[in-house]
């Protein structure tokens, strides 16, 4: 992968991360926190899952290796996880930007939290995590629909439409 296809699949990773979290915004706390009985409970769980997946993987990125997940239950609603999803987003596309070729071919090693030390190029880990987030934003979309939400479009073709129309404004 380029730096630029790179950054165009986290710009993508974050507009689809923007709409679940929009979506989510719509349930009542209740229903955020209810368990469901997926692969995580409930929908602030799946969400806060793939958050907190976000934030190892960058440190690990950056040469750190974590020995723990952020603590979900600190995200009582949407909001209070919007606003720390933002802040970490920030950090993230800030080093998306950064990455040079030599930098995506580079190889790291990780510790991860069951599986022990790993080694790979760093694109393939990058790769990885957007393809995660992908994986359990569909997760929260079949959630939204049981809990008679509106379901959100996150597939990759819309992110490319909207960017194309947006292109031509």
């Amino acid at each position: 992968m380029t730096p630029q296809e790179m950054r165009t699949l986290y710009d993508y990773n974050a507009w689809a991360n923007h709409r679940s979290l929009e979506a989510a915004s719509a349930l009542t706390t209740e229903q955020f926190v209810k368990p469901m009985g997926s692969s995580f409970d409930s929908v602030r769980d799946t969400l806060a899952h793939v958050y907190g997946a976000e934030w190892i993987w960058l440190e690990r990125f950056q040469g750190r290796s974590p020995a723990s997940l952020p603590d979900t239950t600190q995200f009582k609603d949407v909001a209070s996880l919007r606003e720390r999803w933002n802040e970490h987003e920030s950090r993230l596309l800030g080093f998306v930007r950064g990455l040079t070729q030599s930098d995506l071919d580079r190889v790291i090693e990780y510790k991860t939290l069951k599986f022990g030390v790993y080694s790979n190029p760093l694109w393939e880990s990058m790769q990885h995590l957007a393809n995660h987030g992908t994986y359990h934003r569909g997760q929260v979309t079949t959630l939204l629909r049981q809990l008679g939400a509106q379901p959100i479009l996150t597939d990759l073709m819309h992110f490319y439409r909207e960017c194309a129309t947006a292109a031509g404004a």
